[in-house]
């Protein structure tokens, strides 16, 4: 007897080590014995391993034999139900496919560098008449000279910010710069020569340029003797002006080198990468040298099981960061790694030029080590300290925005007002810690020009006075001071309004965002906007929407709790206040024999003058006040 009803599907079983080797076992048979890669894949079809081999049969024999198998490679193995080949020429070309396919499949029981984006370089134009110091990420086919890699934004900002002192040269956009009718902030605090309008002829302007580019060649000591030179020759020729402007540039040059903590004139191009592990996890730190200056340091936190030595870490690290990265001629290491010699003939076929990995026992190199080391050990301990919870929104927050790393410092901003009344503008601040209330700032709005209740105008006034005062006072952009992400309350024109501020003051290296309720002002279906990108929204229910509604709601309420004090104090305001030489005492008794400011101003000017404490001279000043208009 049959049924016409379908049969209850089958859970899967569960799978076996002894499944996977059959799997395996079954390979092995048509496997060559030549170099090669191999990926396992589970039964949903994703990647559980890639692996390269000098011999793709012999490779995977091992996996046939389960008995030196660790648990980590016994699961992997249970889980395989297929495996694909890519035969290559040689070893180091099996390595390098190896790096890539990790970087793009992102196996499951591979150690993985989560990491990948792109380092930024400093580019000095080439295709302009007037050429621009900016910071560039990504392909670098546009006509100009890169000098780099950088290890963070952030550290090309702070260069760029310490070189503007040096060589003032512009960093702004052709839009702005073809607009300008008269000089902006950064030639006032003496950042731009003003070549917009006329401050400095093509041949000066064209000079600083040339000297820019030999400093950031390396060429520092020969700038700084010809500037040296041209001081004193001016001196002599008593132009003391000129020789000041030569004596003030020496400095920002000696400031430069100095902010950049290390440096070793005598020092090839060189990458340091030192590890460091505890408690299950690993921070692999990388320090950028570059023509002997520190181009700056980035932790690292590779993806990897508790069993992972430092350095198998390392190892892999190496191999994946370099997939997309020109390695340098010199690679230092805190950890002796397998295969040096193989990942040498690989990073020496990417760079096209031959490139050496070191171990450094003894003397300045080891030093770079240690110091590699000590902070890659103090990254790990920071992160072990946070808490789980805030590190996964700080983290999620960054993949939203597209920021480099999860933000230190965030800075959001909201306006309020009552009828274009009372109008201010405030900030609160974010970090790792939570809400940072000694750092919310509130600025009354002072533009009389705006019309009431303009939210751009007092947007744009807002953000010119606070980022103004920051170029001045914090020009080096010292971390925990400059914010790593500013959220604006509103939508697409407070976003352009804080653009505009931006690209006057010649400001990049700032993340912006707005952040505006959705339809009927509903919570959960707030539209983001990012410069350059369509608006997008979070799904409801996402951890890091409501991390950045907590953030936007604490500056509205900031903003409206300040403003409400600000009209009430107004509201407490008496006309007699408004006049000089009313204190306290002489109002109260101003108020005691009339009873009201309206029936003081409608005294007799013999009136004023019996108050006790009202001299002739106050009795005529109160009356003029009130009947000025008279």
């Amino acid at each position: 007897m049959t049924s016409d009803e379908p049969e209850a599907p089958v859970a899967p079983t569960r799978r076996t080590p002894a499944d996977g080797q059959k799997v395996i076992a079954g390979y092995q048979r048509t496997l060559p014995d030549a170099p090669g890669v191999y990926r396992m894949f589970d039964r949903r079809g994703m990647a559980l391993y890639v692996g390269k081999a000098k011999s793709l049969k012999k490779r995977v024999m091992a996996y046939v034999s389960l008995k030196g198998l660790d648990t980590r490679l016994l699961r992997m193995v249970a889980a395989t139900v297929t495996m694909e080949f890519t035969t290559t020429h040689t070893e180091v070309e099996a390595l390098l496919l190896e790096s890539n396919l990790i970087k793009s499949l992102k196996p499951r029981y591979n150690i993985l560098l989560r990491d990948d984006k792109s380092f930024p370089y400093i580019l000095i134009t080439a295709d302009q008449q007037w050429p621009m110091i900016t910071k560039h990420r990504g392909s670098r086919k546009g006509k100009g000279r890169y000098f780099g890699p950088y290890a963070s934004a952030g550290a090309v900002n702070d260069t760029l910010a310490a070189l503007q002192r040096a060589f003032p040269l512009r960093v702004c956009s052709d839009s702005v710069f073809a607009s300008r009718t008269r000089p902006c902030l950064q030639f006032q605090i003496k950042r731009c020569t003003a070549p917009c309008v006329g401050r400095i002829d093509h041949d000066g302007y064209l000079a600083i340029v040339n000297e820019a580019i030999e400093f950031l060649s390396g060429k520092s000591h020969d700038i700084q003797t010809d500037l040296s030179a041209k001081m004193e020759a001016a001196s002599a020729a008593l132009d003391f002006e000129q020789a000041a402007m030569h004596r003030d540039r020496l400095r920002a040059l000696a400031q430069v080198q100095s902010r950049q903590g290390i440096n070793f004139p005598d020092l090839e191009d060189t990458d340091v990468i030192a590890a460091y592990s505890q408690a299950g996890e690993t921070c692999v730190q990388v320090f950028f040298f570059r023509h002997g200056r520190h181009h700056g340091n980035r932790p690292y936190y590779p993806a990897h099981t508790q069993e992972s030595t430092v350095a198998e870490v390392l190892a892999a690290f190496v191999g994946q960061f370099y997939a997309t990265a020109t390695p340098p001629p010199t690679v230092l290491l805190s950890h002796a790694i397998l295969g040096t010699e193989l990942i040498e003939e690989a990073l020496t076929m990417r760079a096209g030029r031959r490139v050496h990995i070191e171990v450094p026992v003894r003397g300045t190199k080891r030093g770079l080590v240690e110091q590699a080391e000590t902070n890659a050990r103090g990254a790990l301990d920071r992160r072990l300290s946070e808490s789980a919870s805030q590190r996964k929104l700080l983290d999620g927050v960054a993949k939203v925005f597209g920021l480099e790393a999860p933000p230190a410092r965030i800075e959001v901003y909201d306006n309020s007002h009552t009828g274009g009344t009372n109008a201010v503008g405030t900030l609160i601040v974010a970090g790792p810690e939570g809400f940072m209330r000694n750092q919310y700032r509130t600025f009354n709005i002072k533009d009389t020009q705006a019309a009431p209740g303009d939210d751009f105008a007092m947007m744009r006034e807002v953000f010119t006075r606070r980022f103004s005062r920051l170029l001045k006072e914090h020009p080096e952009r010292e971390p925990g001071i400059w914010p790593d992400l500013v959220l604006i309350d509103g939508g697409a024109g407070q976003l352009s309004s804080a653009q505009q501020v931006f690209a006057d003051l010649g400001l990049t290296g700032v993340a912006l965002a707005g952040i505006a309720k959705g339809p009927d002002r509903n919570a959960g279906k707030e539209r983001f906007f990012l410069p350059g990108r369509e608006p997008f929204v979070l799904p409801q229910g996402d951890p890091v929407l409501y991390f950045l509604e907590r953030l936007r709601d604490e500056a509205h309420r900031f903003a409206i709790s300040t403003h409400r004090g600000r009209r009430s104090r107004k509201m407490g305001l008496s006309p007699l206040d408004e006049i000089p030489g009313i204190g306290p005492t002489r109002k109260r008794a101003l108020l005691h024999r009339f009873g009201s400011a309206k029936a003081v101003g409608q005294a007799a000017l013999s009136d004023l003058e019996s108050v006790d404490g009202v001299s002739s001279e106050l009795a005529e000043t109160i009356f003029r006040h009130f009947h000025a208009e008279g």
